[in-house]
């Protein structure tokens, strides 16, 4: 079985504490629509809330009411005086109530919460895990134990709840996460373009009725353009075509009304058959239930009540809501015996957007390495190992060198080195302890050596 979510353990869920402050003491306290991980557009305090792309909004609006403020200068001012007791104006009014209705409905789908699913904080424990009583961090090693599906039996059919990695919960039946507003919405139907919002269970009804009355206001105003270019052919007694002339406003009303009665009636006709099945748009385009029994189908009486005659869903976010502000993760510093510059390197360079090189690390490795042993070795008999002030910069190998031999892939000493340890090796001295410490040079640069190629070739 789907097992409830702690309240909790989602931000901007209602609380049933009392007040807005349950954090911590000391805690900065915001409104959660300020906090929100989502790619919503929040107004009038979080109180509307509209979807990333909300400026298209914009674009309905005036195709909607340009079309209806021509038809109502050019076509139905002039049916005023056709009926007596002034009842012509009702032609105007009528197209003028179902522009604002169609614009109300509009305001009201784009502008509320769809059903989004409050996301967690951390992901649920895993079936069989105790837990032990302190929160995890999101996105942790757990979270790749749990299954990626659940079963859950609805109207005894079994259906699979599925995980979202985002939002860190498994997702009720029918839900579904719409990658444009990055959230889980509850009977996800689809991403409306045209409203800039997701259509889901809190507002599908009143989608329903947006494109039912744009596909009636399109009919209404084709209709009247067609009866007024009839009206100048009685009146004037001419045929078709000169009374299209008369009224270039009708004319384009006519094919504008025409073109979009297709696509907004097409699309309230497929919403129909949608409602009478009880299938959204994304189940449908999936074929879910075409060798599936619909769990959810409840005939098509039924299910046109569902959606009409039942009552709106109340919101799971309570946008504004004070919440804790999310403490930001300060950089990991790394400490011990295992950093090094280059590691601090690598880590600039991702802040600053450059890919690390890997063979640069290496070699900056390489030279830290090169640097302790000859602190090593120098700290062991230091007035042997420096050079004579005419040698200096001669006797000692550099990290930055041995760098440029390992790109140019040779790992030999360069024949400063050479001539110097052959000078030494050489020397009448016969010093055995510098010896044996010329020796030890020696054999740690062989060891790079075979160590460095088998590196140069990976």
């Amino acid at each position: 079985m789907l097992e409830l979510q702690p309240s909790d353990r989602r931000p901007g869920a209602p609380s049933s504490s009392g007040g807005g402050g349950g954090g911590g003491g000391g805690d900065e306290l915001i409104r959660t629509y300020k906090g929100w991980k989502g790619n919503n557009v929040f107004f009038c305090g979080g109180r509307l809330v509209f979807g990333p792309d909300a400026r298209s909004i914009l674009i309905t609006i005036f195709l909607i009411t340009a079309p209806v403020t021509i038809f109502c200068v050019f076509v139905a001012r002039k049916f005023i005086d056709d009926f007596p007791h002034h009842r012509g104006v009702s032609v105007l009014a009528v197209a003028v109530g179902l522009n604002i209705l169609d614009l109300i409905f509009l305001l009201v789908t784009s502008g509320r919460d769809p059903g989004i699913i409050p996301r967690n904080l951390y992901p649920p424990e895993p079936e069989g895990i105790e837990s032990s009583g302190e929160p995890r961090l999101s996105h942790t090693p757990t979270q790749s134990r749990l299954p990626r599906t659940k079963d859950m039996v609805v109207n005894g059919i079994t259906v699979k709840i599925k995980y979202c990695d985002t939002c860190m919960l498994y997702r009720p039946p029918r839900a579904s996460h719409c990658s444009i507003c990055n959230n889980c919405v509850e009977k996800f139907d689809h991403h409306c373009p045209w409203l800039g919002q997701c259509i889901g269970l809190r507002n599908y009804r009143f989608y329903f009725m947006f494109i039912l009355c744009s596909a009636l206001l399109c009919i209404y105003v084709h209709v009247f353009c067609w009866i007024y270019v009839k009206r100048i052919m009685d009146g004037e007694k001419i045929n078709i075509w000169k009374s299209l002339i008369k009224t270039p406003a009708s004319i384009a009303l006519i094919i504008y009304t025409f073109i979009s009665v297709w696509f907004v009636g097409g699309l309230t006709g497929f919403h129909l058959y949608l409602m009478s099945t009880n299938q959204s748009t994304y189940e449908n385009f999936r074929y879910r239930y075409d060798r599936h029994e619909n769990p959810f189908n409840k005939g098509i009486v039924g299910n046109f009540m569902e959606v009409f005659c039942t009552s709106v869903a109340s919101s799971k976010n309570s946008f504004r809501a004070k919440v804790p502000k999310e403490p930001v993760i300060p950089p990991r510093i790394v400490s011990g015996a295992m950093s090094s510059p280059s590691l601090q390197k690598v880590s600039q360079d991702i802040e600053m957007g450059r890919k690390p090189v890997w063979h640069e690390t290496v070699d900056e490795e390489l030279g830290d390495m090169d640097k302790d042993m000859e602190t090593s070795v120098t700290s062991r008999d230091l007035s042997r190992m420096l050079p004579p002030e005419e040698t200096e910069g001669r006797g000692i190998m550099h990290s930055r060198e041995s760098s440029r031999g390992r790109r140019g892939g040779s790992w030999e000493f360069s024949g400063r080195v050479n001539e110097d340890l052959r000078s030494r090796d050489n020397e009448p001295s016969g010093n055995d302890a510098s010896r044996d410490l010329l020796v030890e040079i020696s054999d740690a640069s062989t060891v790079r050596s075979r160590t460095g190629t088998g590196i140069g070739r990976l």
